[in-house]
């Protein structure tokens, strides 16, 4: 008898150049199916502007954290910033050191915020602080832009970033919150850079969202130091789960109609507002 709930289907690819329409589609196709997951997915992102930023449409967001509020759940914004630390970066005026600094700085506030949900870590933290054995104080990140700059035909296999670890992640424990994403890579091309991101699983409903806004704010902080353009964001995911609701929830129409709407083709891109945030909650 299967102890699993997950099918082997082919993948499900969504390419899109808009994160808010890319995550409509997703989100919409689990909801109209008969299932509550896909597995697996594939959902790539271009068209960044030239600073990295990614074209949203207006009122998703917005719609999504509403509904994320009803359910006392944590914000898009809040999720992204366990993936990269955007305010810091802004606060640190392009200087890396500094971010890192400050966020190292800042760390232990953010576990005792909430320390349930970040008792195990945050996203950034394994990307920054991953062990004292790492090269570079365990900062894998500062180790792949000091070797990408200091020389050219840097290997793309050392372009890479470990955010599961066996030997604290391998546990009993039924579900575990964090980590979901596992590992990253960073594949400079004539285009520009290419971010890959592999989930084991992922919360669509509760975390997906800031999950690929989170990665394109990373991929663009690292595309700014390696002097690139950001070009491309895959996201690679085992199983992507609706979880954290019920399709049945009728406080969901809202959210479903804002989603429906856009993925029409007379949708209009925009950028949305970029709140304020917080560390309170870990990402999936």
């Amino acid at each position: 008898m299967s102890k699993s709930n997950s099918h082997a289907d082919e993948p499900t690819i969504i390419a899109d150049t808009n994160l808010s329409r890319a995550w409509a589609r997703l989100f919409l196709q689990i909801f109209d199916s008969r299932r509550t997951e896909l597995s697996p997915l594939t959902l790539s992102l271009t068209g960044f502007d030239a600073d990295g930023g990614v074209a949203e449409t207006a009122g998703v967001r917005e719609s999504l954290d509403r509904t994320l509020k009803l359910k006392h759940k944590i914000s898009v914004e809040t999720v992204a910033f366990t993936i990269f630390p955007e305010r810091l970066w802004k606060i640190a005026r392009g200087d890396r050191s500094r971010l890192f600094s400050l966020y190292s700085g800042a760390f232990p506030r953010y576990v005792a915020m909430n320390r349930a949900a970040n008792g195990r870590g945050l996203y950034f933290e394994r990307m920054t602080n991953f062990s004292k054995a790492v090269p570079s104080d365990g900062n894998q990140l500062e180790f792949i832009l000091s070797r990408y700059n200091e020389r050219a035909g840097v290997r793309d296999t050392m372009l890479q970033v470990a955010i599961f670890d066996p030997a604290r992640d391998h546990i009993k424990t039924a579900r575990l919150g964090f980590p979901c994403l596992q590992h990253l890579s960073f594949v400079p091309t004539k285009e520009g850079l290419v971010v890959n991101a592999f989930y084991a699983t992922q919360y669509v409903f509760d975390k997906a969202y800031g999950n690929y806004l989170g990665l394109v704010q990373l991929g663009a902080f690292m595309a700014h130091e390696m002097d690139l353009p950001l070009a491309r964001l895959n996201v690679t995911v085992g199983v992507a789960k609706l979880d954290g609701v019920k399709k049945s929830d009728a406080s969901l129409a809202p959210l479903i109609a804002t989603a429906r709407a856009a993925v029409e083709p007379s949708s209009v891109p925009s950028k949305s507002p970029r709140p304020s945030v917080s560390a309170r909650g870990a990402s999936a």
